[in-house]
């Protein structure tokens, strides 16, 4: 049932044949980032375990002896760094071990915080590291795990069984939950993984103390998912400040519990001085349909960009559009600064939105779409070309990305 590789094997084995800077591997909790890491290393290295953390601390020579790094072989070994950024000197320490050992071996760094933070100005890696973001299972993934052709990044639409789609819509894409199928053991995966992104990685990353509070606020989160975020009113709620509760919300953004998008303007200030929308990155839990569908488009859009992206493809965004009238588009996919295409999620066929018409006629977006979730699978490229806009199944539609 499970596909032989993932499109990250695929991924990560390219870059370690082509690449001489490090892989960092971010992404959320359970997501498989080890179990496909190790398929591709030699020396597995984890910073949770007590012995490896005693030998990262005694410092790069100490890792290289014990793990006869240092031995002739045909192709560079690959060492994997696991959880490596809760060392306070994370940075220091792998920029000393990549300028020593680069021409020898090769590293991959995977982590369940947001390493993509990083890259801001003053990052003492900058040029040593290639950063790919993890995701789980997605309509597409499941039907293929090549890497997209760099001249046509959108795929032939292929159909995915129905038993692989309503897995991924009642169980979510993590892989266990995904490839076990059973909904009692789903609940109980859901419930420990927020337990541990909350008590745990919280507790080992931050200096919160509220942790209280915070759950309060982790609670509301997970009914808001695909609407707008008022901090005012959130702050209200958990008796905390507005700065407080625009920090916590950051921080669990860094731990991947959900994702923010923002209004999409030519202009980028203006885009962050409007309120994001706040989504899920586990749409299985949602009880309102209509929210669990919008959730659902919207993780296999940001996957879709955040993949483009990370393989060098093109300077992809995903925002979403409203206007003073209360006009409102779902998605925007921005295509190296121009709006690319439009798209309107419903739970049901219905008729064409008008917000969906108005805004591609006033963007001249080449493409807009309104996905239907229960609708069937039709054999048909929805991008073949650039047209007003269609009507077309998510299942069809979702095919075509990452």
């Amino acid at each position: 049932m499970r596909p032989k590789t993932r499109i990250y094997d695929t991924l990560l084995a390219e870059h370690l044949a082509k690449q001489r800077q490090m892989a960092f591997i971010s992404g959320p909790r359970q997501v498989g980032k080890t179990t496909t890491c190790r398929v591709h290393g030699d020396t597995y290295i984890d910073w949770d375990n007590i012995d490896d953390r005693e030998s990262i601390l005694a410092g790069p020579a100490r890792l290289i002896d014990q793990f006869q790094l240092d031995r002739l072989s045909r192709t560079p070994p690959v060492v994997i760094f696991d959880e490596l950024h809760k060392f306070p000197r994370w940075k220091q320490f792998l920029k000393g071990f990549f300028d020593t050992y680069a021409d020898r071996l090769r590293i991959i760094v995977t982590g369940s915080s947001r390493m993509d933070v990083y890259r801001r100005g003053g990052d003492s890696l900058m040029g040593r590291y290639f950063l790919y973001r993890m995701h789980p299972f997605s309509v597409a993934e499941t039907l293929t795990q090549e890497i997209p052709d760099e001249k046509r990044i959108i795929r032939e639409p292929k159909k995915i069984s129905p038993t692989n789609f309503d897995a991924l819509w009642n169980h979510g894409g993590y892989p266990e939950p995904f490839l076990k199928r059973d909904m009692r053991f789903s609940r109980r995966w859901q419930s420990l993984r927020l337990e541990q992104l909350v008590r745990e990685d919280i507790r080992d990353l931050t200096q919160i103390q509220q942790l209280d509070q915070l759950e309060l606020l982790v609670k509301l989160l997970a009914e808001r998912s695909a609407h707008q975020l008022i901090y005012g009113n959130l702050a209200n709620d958990v008796r905390v400040s507005i700065d407080t509760t625009r920090r916590w919300i950051d921080i669990l953004v860094s731990l991947h519990l959900g994702f923010l998008i923002r209004p999409w303007f030519k202009n980028v200030s203006r885009s962050l001085r409007k309120e994001p929308k706040w989504f899920l990155r586990d749409w299985a839990s949602i009880k309102d349909l209509g929210d669990k569908a919008e959730t659902f488009v919207a993780c296999h859009l940001l996957k879709a960009v955040e993949g483009w992206n990370d393989m060098g493809l093109g300077k992809f965004e995903l925002g979403y559009l409203r206007d003073k009238e209360k006009r409102e588009v779902d998605f925007l996919v921005a295509r190296d600064g121009k709006p690319w295409f439009l798209a309107e999620v419903k739970q049901h066929d219905e008729s064409i939105s008008p917000s969906l018409k108005y805004f591609q006629q006033q963007l001249t977006a080449p493409f807009a779409f309104q996905v239907v979730l229960d609708a069937n699978y039709v054999d048909a490229d929805c991008f073949a070309r650039a047209a007003p806009p269609i009507i077309g199944p998510a299942q069809t539609f979702l095919s075509q990305f990452l």
